[in-house]
């Protein structure tokens, strides 16, 4: 997080304070500005590094700045080593941004060819920072951030992170209204938790329905990368205790053409479609699957399909009741109770989903809150209910939440619980880094050994609950519905005693008094 880098997160303060003052003042349109500038340095670093990569291995490689590019509505054709950010960062300023305009961004729009998702939802896109001088210092900015990353990689033996949501996340704090509409973005240890605990494949067809920057998919992506190089070499834990790489040794042309088609991720949001979109192209998935689309409306069909669903989809939000889709049967317009059902249909038989909802959904008394948690127990394996502390998704929103882990397939016979007291950060605003991994690490460990004949002590914080007890309080799925209370036996001192220590007191109190009234004459 950047909360723990105070260099990197001064760099990007200062990125956005120039952006500020330099005339584009609205919070979204500076984040995309700003991931256009860091898409375009991305993607000459990875090219490079590809390049050089291919050279040492033997491997193919085609470089995306081999050859020319004929501009659009033009007959002027360039080299595309120009439009490098390596090359034209060396312009003067004036020259600099009407190359960017006119030549770099119209080549970063087809980069895909066309009928790439990305050169889809890039045809309205907009380059609109409007002065030369703005541009050359967000390029320093840019560059300097990214220094600071590659020695932060380097420091703390970790591969190169999640940048833009990094600064998408920063932004997000700055303004007042973030969140307003249940949209924030998932904590990056949260995100490598979940994917601990499913597990994705190699091969495994990956979805999230309300996908934003793309982070729980990038999540899935290192995980699985990190498995190719985990019997040769373990690793460096990073500051959460878990082992991530977005790049691998092992990770040859025709793995990558099999992971490029394995990711898929939908929001109604076509600037969170593009920063999505970007985000897994600047870690090396070439042509992603995102797309605009509401999957709770009546335009998205797509049920039985993925093998992994990782998500948090909005809370606070409601539907139009005649904008949703006929496929869903929960009699309600409430998003977070839709998306339960959603993902439920979205996975194939035999696929797990990964899940954040507020803990109203564990409880709610309402009809679609009951036939909601009926749904995960009667008809899938509702695996475990991991709640968490109200701070998690501090400074966006005070609100608990909760990780519901299931697999479309079979029913419910035991559900794990745990009670998340930490995640390893503070839970005030600030969200600092504490000592340690909080509960997280525990976690995992106690997830893959859970045992229900073992795991049956609810004095714990993590215990197994047999369905039926679950059905008998209406399916309600609380974590102290079914907690032990602790009880601690006080001893207090004999009634004789408290008296002699009450006498002392009130004598100290008095000669304290005498002293204050000859003091005062």
């Amino acid at each position: 997080m950047l909360q723990n880098n105070p260099a990197l997160k001064s760099k990007i303060n200062q990125l956005w304070d120039k952006f500020w003052s330099g005339g584009i003042a609205n919070p979204l349109t500076a984040i995309e500005q700003i991931t256009y500038l860091l898409f375009m340095k991305r993607l000459d670093d990875l090219d490079l590094k590809r390049k050089a990569d291919a050279e040492f291995t033997g491997e193919p490689y085609t470089s995306k700045f081999e050859g020319s590019f004929t501009l659009p509505g033009t007959n002027e054709v360039i080299n595309k080593e120009e439009l490098r950010w390596s090359q034209f960062k060396h312009r003067s300023a004036k020259d600099r941004l009407t190359h960017v305009q006119t030549k770099v961004f119209p080549f970063l729009k087809e980069i895909n060819g066309d009928i790439s998702q990305f050169t889809k939802h890039m045809k309205n896109a907009v380059f609109i920072i409007p002065k030369p001088s703005l541009l050359v210092e967000a390029m320093y900015s840019i560059d300097e951030i990214f220094e600071e990353i590659e020695k932060d990689t380097q420091d703390g033996g970790q591969t190169f992170q999640d940048i833009q949501g990094d600064v998408y996340e920063m932004l997000l704090s700055e303004i007042a209204s973030a969140g307003k509409n249940g949209q924030f973005r998932t904590p990056r240890h949260i995100i490598k938790l979940m994917a601990e605990l499913v597990e994705p494949k190699f091969g495994h067809k990956i979805a999230d329905p309300a996908c934003g920057t793309a982070g729980f998919l990038l999540g899935a992506y290192q995980y699985i990368v990190t498995q190719f190089d985990k019997k040769k070499t373990k690793g460096t834990p990073d500051e959460d205790g878990f082992v991530r790489n977005s790049i691998s040794a092992s990770l040859n042309e025709k793995r990558k053409a099999v992971l490029t088609k394995s990711f898929f991720g939908y929001d109604f949001d076509v600037t969170m479609v593009r920063l999505g979109l970007m985000n897994l192209m600047m870690h090396g998935i070439d042509d992603p699957e995102i797309d605009y689309k509401d999957t709770l409306s009546k335009a998205y069909n797509e049920e039985n399909r993925f093998d992994i669903v990782l998500a948090n989809p909005p809370f606070k939000g409601s539907i139009d009741k005649g904008d949703i889709n006929e496929g869903l049967k929960l009699n309600t317009t409430k998003t977070e109770l839709l998306f339960v059902e959603r993902i439920f249909n979205m996975l194939r038989i035999g696929g797990t989903a990964a899940m954040i909802v507020p803990q109203g959904v564990l409880f709610g008394a309402g009809k679609a809150f009951v036939n909601a948690r009926q749904l995960l127990i009667e008809k899938s394996e509702l695996k475990t209910v991991i709640t968490m502390p109200s701070g998690v998704f501090k400074p966006y929103a005070g609100v608990s939440t909760a990780i519901l882990i299931f697999t479309k397939a079979g029913e419910t016979e035991n559900i794990w619980f745990y009670d998340m007291q930490s995640d390893g950060y503070s839970l005030d605003d600030k969200r600092t880094k504490l000592e340690g991994y909080g509960d997280l690490q525990d976690i995992v460990e106690k997830f893959k050994k859970r045992n229900p004949t073992k795991d049956t002590d609810r004095k714990q914080k993590y215990f197994f609950v047999p369905k039926k007890e679950i059905v008998d309080e209406k399916y309600d799925l609380t974590f102290n519905r079914y907690r032990e209370d602790v009880f601690e036996e006080v001893v207090y001192e004999k009634p004789a005693v408290i008296m002699a220590k009450l006498k002392i007191m009130e004598g100290g109190i008095k000669t304290e008094l005498s002293e204050l009234e000859g003091m005062l004459g």
